[in-house]
């Protein structure tokens, strides 16, 4: 089959790798009918350091089953289904605390021996905990928006959830990419009042207003702060979901919330400190957010993305094939594309 590995910072290639095989009773082949390159995967785009075997990259996919272990039973060849951005068993004491990510017995693709997403098949291990059957038919023009499930909705779901967005809410989204633009998504079906989107980049902010975001905040640091403080009265906003990942926007996060609010993380962090100090334990402020487990949140959005209540597949603003995934990366980190999906 052919999938994408990548070699080191700004090195992915498609290359013939072997087709996946059952190994073990619990796993199933799926055949990839999409995929998509994560915001996640630029970081090693940037950074890798340079490898002779490659690592198998892609997450986020939904496909046909192919074939089944003996002990699979919730899904069988022919279904089409979605799979979380990591496996897990959905049974485990982890997975009943909606912990999926740190499922016992899961994993993550691309690693130890499991294919990466971003290839033209895939062997999911324990894949009656992972893969969630779809009521929609290959060719559907819902795929795109059930491939979000994967991941990026059920991430920017994440952060309002962990943020505790309610009804009545005032939100600020810090950041205009793919999660960001979910998380405006998720906080709006949530019920919030205000939803303040900060972000740069007129195509997406504007896509955000669709989505659901009342306000675009455009400036940064200090200034992007006074104007959310301006927009929402002079105290900041009850709840900040954080969808960049800098030590910068963890700042404007704290500086925009107000006391008592709460903050939720969803970027991948890219620094080891920040600025907890006492000022910020004296201002009472919860800081929460973390790795979605993606897998408990599919059956609570997909309703909505079946009947059209929410779109996040618009996040998906070019297609590429499998054998151009070079091109879809170089697109997404030099900001051309806003995330890019991937077609077999």
């Amino acid at each position: 089959m052919r999938a994408a590995v990548m070699y080191g910072a700004g090195d992915v290639r498609t290359e013939h790798r072997p087709d996946p095989e059952i190994q073990l009773s619990t796993d199933a082949v799926v055949r990839t009918v999409l995929s998509c390159v994560c915001g996640s995967d630029l970081w090693p785009y940037q950074s890798l350091p340079a490898t002779g075997t490659g690592r198998p990259m892609g997450h986020e996919f939904l496909g046909v089953v192919e074939e089944t272990g003996p002990e699979v039973s919730g899904i069988k060849a022919g279904d089409l289904v979605v799979a979380p951005f990591t496996y897990c068993d959905n049974t485990c004491d982890y997975c009943a605390k909606g912990l999926h990510f740190s499922c016992r017995r899961g994993g993550r693709y691309g690693f130890d021996g499991v294919d990466g997403a971003q290839g033209e098949a895939v062997r999911v291990p324990q894949a009656d905990g992972t893969l969630v059957k779809l009521p929609a038919d290959a060719d559907s023009a819902l795929l795109p928006s059930l491939l979000t499930l994967s991941d990026v909705m059920g991430t920017g779901h994440h952060g309002a959830v962990t943020a505790g967005v309610g009804r009545g809410d005032s939100v600020l989204v810090v950041g205009d990419g793919a999660v960001g633009l979910c998380a405006v998504i998720a906080a709006e079906r949530l019920g919030a009042e205000r939803i303040v989107l900060m972000g740069r980049h007129k195509a997406r902010t504007d896509l955000g207003r669709d989505f659901g975001a009342t306000d675009v905040v455009a400036e940064r640091g200090e200034e992007g702060v006074a104007r959310v403080r301006e927009l929402t009265g002079g105290d900041g906003v009850d709840k900040v979901i954080e969808a960049v990942g800098t030590r910068q926007t963890l700042q404007t996060a704290l500086a925009a919330v107000v006391d008592g609010g709460t903050i939720s993380r969803l970027g991948v962090p890219q620094y080891e400190e920040g600025p907890l100090g006492p000022s910020t334990i004296m201002r009472n402020i919860t800081l929460t957010g973390g790795a979605s487990p993606a897998r408990a949140y599919i059956e609570e959005l997909m309703p909505d993305v079946l009947d059209g209540a929410i779109e996040p597949g618009r996040v998906f603003d070019r297609s590429f094939t499998v054998d151009q995934v070079q091109d879809a990366y170089r697109a997404m980190a030099d900001r051309r594309v806003l995330k890019a999906l991937i077609t077999f």
